[in-house]
Protein backbone atom coordinates (compact mmCIF):
# COMPACT_ATOMS: atom_id res chain seq x y z
CA UNK A 1 0.00 0.00 0.00
CA UNK A 2 2.67 2.16 0.15
CA UNK A 3 1.18 4.13 -3.39
CA UNK A 4 -1.19 5.72 -1.16
CA UNK A 5 -0.55 8.88 0.71
CA UNK A 6 -1.97 9.80 4.46
CA UNK A 7 -4.47 11.68 3.04
CA UNK A 8 -5.86 8.75 0.35
CA UNK A 9 -5.76 6.75 3.33
CA UNK A 10 -7.69 8.84 5.52
CA UNK A 11 -10.19 8.87 2.72
CA UNK A 12 -10.59 5.18 2.48
CA UNK A 13 -11.21 5.00 6.04
CA UNK A 14 -13.90 7.55 5.67
CA UNK A 15 -15.61 5.67 2.91
CA UNK A 16 -15.29 2.49 4.77
CA UNK A 17 -16.58 4.07 8.16
CA UNK A 18 -19.31 5.65 5.92
CA UNK A 19 -20.98 2.54 5.79
CA UNK A 20 -22.96 2.25 8.89
CA UNK A 21 -26.08 -0.56 10.30
CA UNK A 22 -26.96 -1.96 7.01
CA UNK A 23 -23.19 -2.38 5.98
CA UNK A 24 -23.69 -1.00 2.29
CA UNK A 25 -23.87 2.80 0.45
CA UNK A 26 -25.31 3.55 -2.67
CA UNK A 27 -23.85 5.45 -5.63
CA UNK A 28 -25.71 8.69 -4.36
CA UNK A 29 -24.46 8.35 -0.54
CA UNK A 30 -20.38 7.78 -2.10
CA UNK A 31 -21.30 10.52 -4.43
CA UNK A 32 -22.05 12.94 -1.36
CA UNK A 33 -18.95 11.93 0.29
CA UNK A 34 -16.68 13.24 -2.56
CA UNK A 35 -18.38 16.38 -3.32
CA UNK A 36 -20.19 14.82 -6.82
CA UNK A 37 -16.25 13.87 -7.73
CA UNK A 38 -17.10 10.62 -9.50
CA UNK A 39 -13.26 10.40 -10.50
CA UNK A 40 -12.17 10.41 -6.91
CA UNK A 41 -14.85 8.35 -5.39
CA UNK A 42 -14.27 5.59 -8.53
CA UNK A 43 -10.69 5.97 -7.86
CA UNK A 44 -11.53 4.77 -3.79
CA UNK A 45 -13.78 1.94 -4.72
CA UNK A 46 -11.33 0.52 -6.98
CA UNK A 47 -8.55 0.50 -4.13
CA UNK A 48 -11.04 -0.70 -1.88
CA UNK A 49 -12.36 -3.83 -3.77
CA UNK A 50 -8.45 -4.63 -5.13
CA UNK A 51 -8.06 -5.18 -1.20
CA UNK A 52 -11.28 -7.25 -0.66
CA UNK A 53 -13.07 -4.98 1.55
CA UNK A 54 -15.79 -4.52 -0.07
CA UNK A 55 -18.20 -6.03 -2.61
CA UNK A 56 -19.68 -3.73 -5.50
CA UNK A 57 -23.57 -4.74 -6.86
CA UNK A 58 -25.59 -3.35 -9.97
CA UNK A 59 -22.47 -1.72 -11.90
CA UNK A 60 -23.20 1.03 -14.62
CA UNK A 61 -20.42 0.16 -17.11
CA UNK A 62 -16.64 -0.14 -16.90
CA UNK A 63 -15.45 3.77 -15.34
CA UNK A 64 -18.90 4.06 -13.61
CA UNK A 65 -19.93 4.05 -9.92
CA UNK A 66 -21.73 0.95 -8.94
CA UNK A 67 -25.52 0.84 -7.46
CA UNK A 68 -24.43 0.02 -4.36
CA UNK A 69 -21.50 -1.07 -2.69
CA UNK A 70 -21.63 -3.78 0.53
CA UNK A 71 -18.85 -3.71 3.46
CA UNK A 72 -17.28 -7.17 3.68
CA UNK A 73 -16.65 -8.32 7.22
CA UNK A 74 -12.92 -8.44 6.34
CA UNK A 75 -13.62 -4.54 5.71
CA UNK A 76 -15.41 -3.92 9.22
CA UNK A 77 -12.12 -5.85 11.13
CA UNK A 78 -9.67 -4.08 8.90
CA UNK A 79 -11.59 -0.63 10.05
CA UNK A 80 -11.37 -1.84 14.14
CA UNK A 81 -7.83 -2.67 13.48
CA UNK A 82 -6.70 0.81 12.41
CA UNK A 83 -7.57 1.13 8.62
CA UNK A 84 -5.78 2.44 5.82
CA UNK A 85 -4.08 5.63 8.27
CA UNK A 86 -2.83 2.97 10.94
CA UNK A 87 -1.23 0.83 8.05
CA UNK A 88 -0.05 4.07 6.57
CA UNK A 89 1.95 5.33 10.09
CA UNK A 90 3.31 1.74 10.46
CA UNK A 91 4.87 1.69 7.01
CA UNK A 92 6.16 5.06 7.82
CA UNK A 93 8.02 4.35 10.81
CA UNK A 94 9.76 1.09 9.63
CA UNK A 95 12.77 1.13 8.59
CA UNK A 96 13.67 1.25 4.76
CA UNK A 97 15.13 -2.27 3.21
CA UNK A 98 16.01 -2.19 -0.35
CA UNK A 99 17.99 -4.26 -1.38
CA UNK A 100 18.80 -6.34 1.57
CA UNK A 101 18.87 -6.45 5.22
CA UNK A 102 19.53 -3.95 7.47
CA UNK A 103 23.13 -5.68 8.61
CA UNK A 104 23.67 -5.66 4.50
CA UNK A 105 22.81 -1.70 4.11
CA UNK A 106 24.88 -0.96 7.34
CA UNK A 107 27.86 -3.04 5.93
CA UNK A 108 27.45 -0.73 2.80
CA UNK A 109 26.79 2.40 4.55
CA UNK A 110 30.18 2.34 6.19
CA UNK A 111 32.12 0.82 2.96
CA UNK A 112 30.67 4.31 1.98
CA UNK A 113 31.56 6.26 4.48
CA UNK A 114 35.11 5.21 4.23
CA UNK A 115 35.05 5.55 0.07
CA UNK A 116 34.02 9.30 1.23
CA UNK A 117 36.68 9.63 3.82
CA UNK A 118 39.23 8.46 1.25
CA UNK A 119 38.14 10.24 -1.60
CA UNK A 120 38.18 13.42 0.97
CA UNK A 121 41.86 12.69 1.58
CA UNK A 122 42.70 12.13 -2.12
CA UNK A 123 41.03 15.95 -3.20
CA UNK A 124 43.20 17.64 -0.22
CA UNK A 125 46.54 16.04 -2.22
CA UNK A 126 44.76 17.46 -5.38
CA UNK A 127 44.21 20.83 -4.00
CA UNK A 128 47.71 21.12 -2.59
CA UNK A 129 49.23 20.11 -5.72
CA UNK A 130 47.27 22.73 -7.71
CA UNK A 131 48.45 25.32 -5.01
CA UNK A 132 51.74 24.16 -5.27
CA UNK A 133 51.45 24.47 -9.97
CA UNK A 134 49.75 27.70 -9.49
CA UNK A 135 52.79 28.97 -7.62
CA UNK A 136 55.06 27.84 -10.11
CA UNK A 137 53.60 29.35 -12.40
CA UNK A 138 53.22 32.62 -11.08
CA UNK A 139 56.85 32.19 -10.93
CA UNK A 140 57.27 31.74 -13.78
CA UNK A 141 55.18 34.42 -15.21
CA UNK A 142 57.26 36.44 -12.65
CA UNK A 143 60.26 35.33 -14.24
CA UNK A 144 59.37 36.26 -17.80
CA UNK A 145 58.13 39.69 -17.02
CA UNK A 146 61.59 40.15 -15.71
CA UNK A 147 63.48 38.92 -18.57
CA UNK A 148 61.29 40.87 -20.49
CA UNK A 149 61.90 44.00 -18.90
CA UNK A 150 65.48 43.28 -18.71
CA UNK A 151 65.24 42.72 -22.33
CA UNK A 152 63.82 46.21 -22.62
CA UNK A 153 66.46 47.89 -20.85
CA UNK A 154 69.51 46.28 -22.49
CA UNK A 155 67.89 46.68 -26.02
CA UNK A 156 67.93 50.75 -25.22
CA UNK A 157 71.30 51.08 -23.92
CA UNK A 158 72.74 48.78 -27.07
CA UNK A 159 71.25 51.79 -28.84
CA UNK A 160 73.09 54.78 -27.99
Amino acid sequence: MTDLNEYECEMLDLVLEAFGIPDSLTRRQLLELFDQDEAAAFAMVQALTREGLIAESGKHGDYELPERLILKPKGERFLKEGGFTRRYHLEQQKPVVVGGTLAKLQQQNMRLQNEKLANESRIGELQRTVKRLQGRQYLWWALMALVLIISYFLGRFHKH
